[in-house]
């Protein structure tokens, strides 16, 4: 009877364990990459040559979040924040300020 509940337990458990949706940026501008991680709005970004990625964040706009970056960061080809990626357009007035 045990086994059957921690296995129900778990089960339970598993959409709370369940990963996030991703966090990335690419950067239009790679020399400007930080070394280490940069906290932007609680969310922590690491970058690997031009590809950034994140983990954690307040909610608020992919807009709104993609400016932040921009401006810690420096403009951005591509941008996507819990798993919403803007458009060209979008990040076209993201890079703009």
């Amino acid at each position: 009877m045990r086994a059957l509940l921690a296995a129900v337990a778990l089960f339970a458990a598993a959409p709370a364990l369940a990963q996030a949706p991703a966090t990335s940026a690419t950067l239009a501008d790679a020399a400007k990459a930080p070394t280490g991680r940069v906290i932007v709005d609680g969310a922590t970004w690491r970058c690997e040559g031009d590809a950034c990625t994140a983990t954690g964040g307040s909610n608020q706009p992919a807009t709104r979040a993609c400016r932040r970056v921009v401006a810690k960061l420096g403009p951005v080809t591509s941008f996507s924040y819990k798993g919403q990626a803007l458009s060209a357009e979008e990040i076209a007035a993201c890079n703009a300020g």
